[in-house]
């Protein structure tokens, strides 16, 4: 079973795309969400600064990333990938769990949104970005999946995988299969 954290942002349209690839999912509301038979985690684009208050006011923060640390894959697009990173510039780290310095709202604000088309683990795709952060340093462990316009926007370490951009607000399912299949290991719940 997928957890997709549903405390804020755009978890919707991640289920939507599970749901399309033939996966099943829970929302993941409180820390009794948390469970063992969670296979892997999915945090949402958003409000990275809400989404950390949340986690900590509900008493989830700890065990997350306890569950991460232990092996967990977890795939945080946009604001989980701010709550994934170890340093914050514009803000305070959170999970702390990938070695990657991240920049926030790196692209400006709402008016800064783009899209294109952008190479992903060697497949062209395409990539929205909404007021979005990214790496601007990588640790040696951490493994750069993209690139775009010179700024990292994807990066992988061990079972963490975490984008700049939102996968979920396209038609492509490329990312979602990355994660899914080559770093959780998982196998749809059905023919997709």
């Amino acid at each position: 079973m997928i957890g997709v954290l549903a405390l804020q942002g755009a978890f919707a349209e991640h289920e939507a795309v599970l749901t399309g690839l033939g996966y099943s999912y829970t929302e993941v509301r409180q820390r009794s969400h948390l469970t063992g038979d969670l296979d892997a985690m999915i945090l949402p684009g958003g409000e990275s600064t809400v989404m950390n208050k949340l986690l900590n006011d509900l008493g989830m923060f700890d065990e997350l990333k306890a569950m991460i640390e232990e092996g967990l894959p977890v795939f945080g697009t946009c604001a989980g990938l701010i709550l994934l990173s170890k340093r914050v510039e514009g803000g305070s780290p959170s999970l702390a769990t990938m070695d990657i310095d991240t920049v926030r709202n790196a692209y400006g604000r709402q008016l800064g949104s783009f899209s294109c088309n952008g190479s992903f683990a060697g497949k062209e795709i395409p990539m929205r970005f909404i007021r979005a952060p990214f790496v601007e340093t990588a640790g040696p462990e951490v493994q750069v999946l993209s690139e775009t316009g010179g700024r990292i926007v994807a990066v992988r370490e061990g079972k963490q995988l975490a984008t700049a951009f939102h996968p979920e607000l396209t038609e492509d399912t490329t990312v979602h299969r990355y994660f899914l299949e080559e770093i959780a290991g998982l196998s749809p719940d059905r023919n997709s």
